[in-house]
């Protein structure tokens, strides 16, 4: 499989204030090419919030957030990235594979490829349902899966689209230990191809050349 470019993301005395309190004070890490970073912490330590930060949804109250190398240096880390939150994003009138075809041409509209899902995209998107074990459930319209099948459609779409980091909130919530392993398998994948993986869990994911950041912080939301 062809390698990304090398890269590093640092982040140097990151802070986020929300409604007066503060969830993240005086972050830091460095993240570079085929490593990842597993966040843990009590609920409302502040994982949710960090990845929300990272991905440009949430701005930070200080701090610097660079990435150096990639395709374009000019781009954010919120445009190199795939983000999958504790929703799924999932439209429960298409099928699975239209699921799959709508987030190939809205993450890769750029990509000639994906005019009439021919070619890469039809690839990826072959790719992405072996991947998460769902290429007997095409056709199926996606408001008929289970909560575990809803997952892993929601997780496929990290394979339609090639983006270098990977920024997971809880990704193996609804699964079994046999999806969960699907998750594993796809997350090192990525990092064997020099992707790179911020990932918050409160399960041991079995990721290959990765360390830990343990987020305290007040009770509540984080």
């Amino acid at each position: 499989l062809p390698r990304l470019p090398n890269m590093r993301l640092s982040i140097e005395k990151l802070s986020c204030i929300r409604g007066g309190r503060t969830i993240l004070s005086d972050i830091r890490f460095e993240v570079r090419t085929g490593e990842a970073l597993v966040l843990l912490g009590a609920n409302g330590a502040g994982k949710t919030t960090l990845l929300r930060v990272l991905a440009g949804y949430i701005e930070a109250s200080q701090g610097e957030m660079a990435v150096e190398g990639g395709d374009d240096p000019e781009s954010s880390i919120g445009e190199m990235c795939h983000f999958v939150g504790h929703l799924n994003g999932v439209k429960s009138k298409f099928t699975v594979r239209e699921n799959l075809e709508f987030w190939a041409e809205y993450l890769d509209s750029e990509n000639p490829d994906n005019g009439d899902m021919t070619g890469g995209a039809e690839r990826r998107i072959g790719e992405a349902l072996a991947g998460f074990a769902l290429t007997g459930l095409g056709d199926v319209p996606a408001g008929y899966l289970s909560a575990g099948q809803k997952r892993r459609l929601c997780l496929a779409r990290l394979l339609v689209a090639k983006r270098p980091i990977w920024l997971l909130d809880e990704p193996t919530v609804s699964l079994d230990t046999k999806s969960q392993s699907l998750v594993t398998d796809a997350v090192n994948n990525h990092l064997a191809t020099g992707g790179m993986v911020i990932a918050a869990t409160h399960i041991k994911l079995g990721l290959d050349n990765s360390t830990e950041l343990t987020l305290g912080g007040a009770r509540g939301q984080g």
